[in-house]
């Protein structure tokens, strides 16, 4: 039996997986703004890097706002598109070993999504995530390396730009430590560093996730959230939902390689799944 590729297709980036005997093989990445010469390149570069032959892919599961694209098979192989929000649910699952979950979809835009052994249902989005950050950090700081917003943020103090509960307050509100947001960037001034700037941008995008996260795990009795995509890979992000698994009494999981978990997951797929391209 041969190998099946999976290959998730992105606004900016398209992420490739091979999925051979239930087993995931050598996850790839590539930059590219053309959907269709992005996936082409993916696919290209995992033959290459793992010294494939074309013959030994037996199907080609894509999913993605990229996939839309798509026309016909790619360089002769079979090629499937398949529903992003089936592609999230089971990469979830599969990543974090849960039986059910809300999975966090975190790229341009972040999707949620409940998964469990009933199916895959889409609960809802918000437009909060990885654009938000390299807009914000294009008009604020007039950054457009993402690389480089997240080593600026390294260095930053959100005291100096948010406003947090213990700064309007002397006495305790129960559930709201001191050190909770009260205000995203509700105390900025003038003294505030580029460093402290990009923190704050960071932070302002991962809580409105994470909050939106809890609530919505919350109302289901509750469940575990599972964190993929892009954003999962920024360091600053793990203390931030770390803070956020306390205040709201929420699992958070980002499980190893959960910046390729939709294209695991529509690897996942069945034939019947999906649809030609």
């Amino acid at each position: 039996m041969g190998m099946v590729i999976g290959l998730d297709i992105g606004g900016s980036t398209t992420k490739i997986v091979g999925l051979r005997d239930g087993d995931v093989v050598a996850p790839l990445l590539v930059k590219a703004t053309d959907p269709v010469a992005s996936a082409f390149g993916a696919l290209g570069k995992f033959l290459s890097v793992n010294h494939l032959e074309l013959g030994r892919i037996e199907r080609i599961m894509a999913t993605g706002v990229g996939a839309s694209f798509l026309k016909g098979d790619l360089l002769g192989v079979r090629t499937i598109r398949v529903p992003e929000f089936l592609a999230i649910g089971l990469g979830g699952l599969r990543l974090s070993g849960l039986q059910e979950a809300v999975v966090v979809s975190m790229g341009t835009g972040t999707a949620f999504v409940k998964a469990d052994e009933k199916g895959i249902r889409h609960l809802g989005g918000t437009g909060v995530g990885g654009g938000t950050l390299l807009g914000l950090a294009n008009r604020m700081l007039n950054v457009r390396d993402f690389d480089l917003l997240v080593e600026l943020a390294a260095s930053g103090d959100l005291s100096h730009v948010d406003l947090m509960i213990g700064d309007i307050t002397e006495n305790e509100i129960p559930g709201l430590p001191p050190t909770s947001t009260a205000s995203n960037f509700g105390r900025i001034s003038d003294g505030a560093s580029r460093e402290d700037v990009a923190l704050g941008i960071l932070n302002l995008v991962f809580q409105t996730i994470g909050v939106m996260a809890a609530m919505v795990s919350r109302d289901r009795n509750p469940l575990q959230v599972v964190l993929t995509g892009n954003l999962t890979i920024v360091p600053q992000s793990r203390p931030i939902f770390e803070g956020l698994a306390e205040l709201y009494d929420t699992r958070f999981l980002i499980p190893p390689d959960a910046e390729y978990a939709t294209a695991i997951g529509a690897a996942l797929c069945s034939p019947e799944q999906g649809s030609a391209t």
